[in-house]
């Protein structure tokens, strides 16, 4: 199996899609995988227009991923992964019909559209033994998983205070009727009941925990919704405890001007650290004396999950496809029984549960107006 392609098919992803083609390249990129089947589209017409583009062939393209599992799994040739691209609102559907018929996944992120779905197909999981994974694509950046390294090695000291942030402003005017991305995002029905929570939320705490090694043990949540007429948050301000670190969460889709501002820096006792998307090939290391140490991906001397997630000499910067195809890559070692989940590098069930319930407990509390503890109890 390590000596060719794993292959892959793909649900979503059809004409129009941002994400789809993402997954593509990605999963490309490293020679971990082939695309060789579809339901790209709940039209058949548009999945084999795109499937066409793409050098699918035309009988392996599908109506709905059902009739992709069933067909694939009576093939000698037949898949043995699926991209879930979907909006949210059919993710558990999909995914569960993958792991029963012995299919691994690899989920866009929020794993479902509410958290009784996300706790049922964690079930699922347990019950069938399929590998399961969520492109939070933050955690395949090289200098993210060195920060993660720093921190675990105690690099900064005990962890007093986390921030992230994600801004971006694509949706600060009302958009959803003439965008195909913006509506389904904003639409309760297809994406959940969190809006910019449940899109780029949820990689602000993944990213959170990953980085820190912490866990949130209770939220306060605003999650206003600014344009008028719009059904979903379109911006969050989150206040979290992780245990006794205080931690600061802002994701936003209304910030006017703002492209992709993710940005998450962690103090501790001895120092602090900074990494930010728009300079990914960096990470910022913060000296007591106000001293400045910048590392580049590549250099000598990272941990060995940064070295692994470079493949360019230091001074060519790497960037989002990259990062996402470090997950594929992760991915199919899972597949192969190579390292299982590679030491919590590739985000699993857990982290999708985690996210779920983040969003799930982050409505509740801007609902109530309080703190609520990660056990549902309002404080």
């Amino acid at each position: 199996m390590a000596n060719r392609p794993l292959r892959l098919g793909m649900a979503g992803g059809g004409p129009g899609s941002f994400i789809g083609p993402v997954h593509r390249m990605a999963a490309r990129l490293d020679g971990r995988f082939e695309l060789v089947a579809g339901a790209l589209s709940r039209s058949i017409e548009k999945s084999r227009e795109q499937a066409a583009r793409w050098g699918i062939a035309s009988d392996r393209v599908y109506a709905d991923p059902d009739a992709m599992f069933a067909a694939e799994s009576a093939r000698a040739d037949g898949i043995e992964a699926v991209a879930i691209t979907t909006p949210n609102s059919s993710h558990r559907d999909i995914a569960a019909a993958a792991l029963r018929a012995g299919i691994a996944v690899i989920s866009d992120k929020p794993m479902t559209a509410t958290l009784d779905e996300a706790e049922d197909l964690a079930s699922i999981v347990a019950e069938t033994g399929t590998p399961f994974a969520l492109t939070y694509t933050y955690t395949g950046y090289a200098m993210l998983r060195e920060a993660r390294a720093r921190i675990s090695a105690g690099a900064i000291g005990t962890v007093r205070k986390v921030v992230a942030e994600y801004p971006q402003g694509w949706l600060s005017e009302a958009i959803e009727s003439t965008n195909a991305q913006a509506g389904w995002r904003t639409d309760p029905a297809r994406a959940g009941a969190g809006g910019a929570i449940g899109d780029i939320g949820v990689h602000a705490f993944q990213m959170i925990e990953y980085v820190t090694g912490l866990r949130a043990t209770a939220l306060c949540a605003d999650l206003p919704r600014v344009v008028p007429g719009r059904m979903l948050d379109d911006d969050c301000n989150i206040l979290l405890r992780l245990g006794d670190v205080p931690g600061v969460l802002m994701a936003s889709q209304i910030s006017t001007g703002e492209r992709n501002g993710v940005r998450i820096r962690a103090y501790g006792e001895r120092g602090g650290l900074e990494w930010t998307h728009e300079t990914p090939d960096q990470l910022i290391l913060r000296e007591p004396d106000n001293r400045l140490c910048i590392l580049h991906a590549g250099a000598p001397g990272l941990c060995d999950a940064a070295l692994a997630a470079t493949r360019l000499p230091p001074g060519h910067p790497e960037g989002l496809i990259e990062a996402f195809a470090t997950l594929y890559s992760d991915f199919a070692d899972a597949i192969s029984g190579a390292g299982g989940i590679l030491d919590g590098r590739l985000p699993g069930i857990t982290d999708g549960l985690r996210g779920m319930r983040f969003i799930d407990l982050a409505v509740t509390s801007n609902a109530s107006r309080r703190w609520i503890s990660f056990e549902g109890e309002i404080l």
